[in-house]
């Protein structure tokens, strides 16, 4: 399968106090690029999410956000949920330091102390159970992630080819126009020749527009704009990483199809030449995206 390098997926899970909330979200980039916004809860698997995502994604600039939502407590509960009484004297002894600092800050509130990790200590959440539940979701949460990739990477493909189908148009309608054009414009090269030097001798002419001749031949860049789309073809049906060789592929198109609009002699194989400028341009913009 082909990637793209754009994805997301979200999930959470009910962990009885808490609920356990993961997200994950990709763009563009030249290289694998991971960051993370985990809660100070879960701080610790970060490391363990850091190697799933690199054995399952090779490139792209990804973000990987997790927090625990303390839930309340169900009706009908035995227990009664109580703060934890030496971290509530912490965060009051915090809050007055702070604020002897900084008069105009605002004291915590009531919600925000009870959200604060641990200070509702006895449902706090064991670190092995944390972990366990956390790297269980995360797996199922990659796997989601991964499809939507995939999915983007199959759209993706539908254009590239679509663009390709099209370029073997221009190419193939390019061919038979060639000998036509470069035959009327020997002629024509011919005829101000003999206005301009009337005692130029025919074997002169025949040089100079060997010579030029040569210079304008595109044969060879029709071919090779042909065998570059059968490679873009053999790289998208192989599948895998592809974005580095096609964004190669593209370069190469690009190249070609510059020097056959700098040597053409006939409008119609320029408005060619321009056309599959565009096109490529248009596949390269696609590429971009493809990991």
């Amino acid at each position: 399968m082909i990637h793209s390098m754009t994805g997301y997926a979200a999930a959470s899970r009910d962990l009885g106090s808490a609920a356990l909330n993961l997200e994950i979200k990709s763009v563009n980039s030249r290289y694998l690029d991971i960051g993370f916004r985990l809660g100070e809860d879960l701080r610790f698997i970060e490391m363990p999410l850091r190697e799933k995502i690199t054995e399952r994604i090779a490139r792209g600039k990804i973000e990987c956000r997790g927090y625990l939502l303390a839930q309340p407590a169900q009706s009908g509960s035995a227990r009664e949920r109580q703060p934890n009484p030496v971290l509530l004297s912490e965060l009051s002894r915090l809050d007055t330091a702070v604020r002897a600092a900084l008069p105009q800050a605002q004291p915590l509130s009531v919600a925000e102390v009870l959200r604060w990790p641990g200070v509702l200590g006895e449902d706090t959440l064991a670190a092995d159970t944390l972990q366990g539940a956390a790297l269980e979701l995360f797996n199922t949460l990659l796997d989601e992630f991964v499809a939507s990739r995939e999915r983007e990477g199959a759209k993706l493909v539908d254009v590239l080819l679509a663009c390709v189908a099209r370029m073997r148009e221009q190419v193939a309608a390019a061919m038979p126009l060639l000998p036509a054009a470069l035959e009327n414009y020997r002629e024509r090269l011919a005829a101000k020749l003999r206005e301009a030097v009337a005692n130029l001798d025919e074997e002169r002419i025949r040089q100079e527009i060997g010579v030029f001749a040569a210079k304008t031949d595109v044969a060879e860049e029709i071919a090779r704009l042909a065998t570059h789309l059968d490679e873009v073809e053999r790289v998208l049906e192989k599948g895998g990483a592809v974005g580095k060789r096609l964004d190669f592929l593209m370069q190469e198109l690009n190249r070609e199809a510059n020097t056959l609009a700098s040597k053409s002699v006939s409008a119609q194989v320029t408005v060619i030449a321009l056309e599959l400028k565009l096109l490529i341009e248009q596949m390269r913009e696609q590429v971009q995206n493809l990991e």
